[in-house]
């Protein structure tokens, strides 16, 4: 059984999961995306940072969102264990919930091309390829999505 809660960015077992990503990015792209997240972004009163754990209380994944304006926010930091099914699935869906419960009703990201398995996840829930935004204006390894929010 999957259960998510919010979290803090800086608590043992999302730097744990923070890591995680961070090596994985890091095979895939190259980058381990490091550079692109500060915890403090997460932190704030319209910014959620969530954790799924198992029935053990063992992390599995993690995922935030941040304002971008009154009615968008950013998904970032996304992250599931490959070998527990369904814990992306159950994260993005409390996000999108948890941004729809405080006014939100469009969600983005960035995720780059060459991440082929992240592009199929998000537009198999739901999500549409748009411009590239804000700082990945201009950057041929970007891609960006965004969903409505019912």
């Amino acid at each position: 059984m999957i259960t998510i809660e919010k979290s803090s960015p800086t608590s043992n077992d999302s730097l744990a999961l923070i890591e995680q990503l961070s090596t994985e990015l890091s095979v895939i792209t190259g980058d381990n995306g490091k550079s692109h997240f500060d915890p403090q972004d997460v932190s704030g009163a319209r910014a959620v940072w969530a954790i799924a754990k198992d029935e053990y209380h063992q992390p599995l994944g993690c995922g935030a969102f941040r304002p971008l304006s009154e009615t968008t926010a950013e998904l970032k930091r996304m992250y599931s264990n490959r070998a527990y099914p369904g814990v992306g699935m159950a994260l993005l869906t409390w996000l999108e919930n948890a941004a729809l419960a405080m006014g939100y009703r469009e969600l983005r990201l960035e995720t780059r091309k060459v991440n082929t398995r992240a592009v199929q996840f998000y537009l198999r829930h739901g999500y549409v390829l748009i411009d590239n935004y804000g700082p990945y204006v201009g950057r041929e390894e970007a891609i960006c999505f965004a969903k409505w929010l019912a």
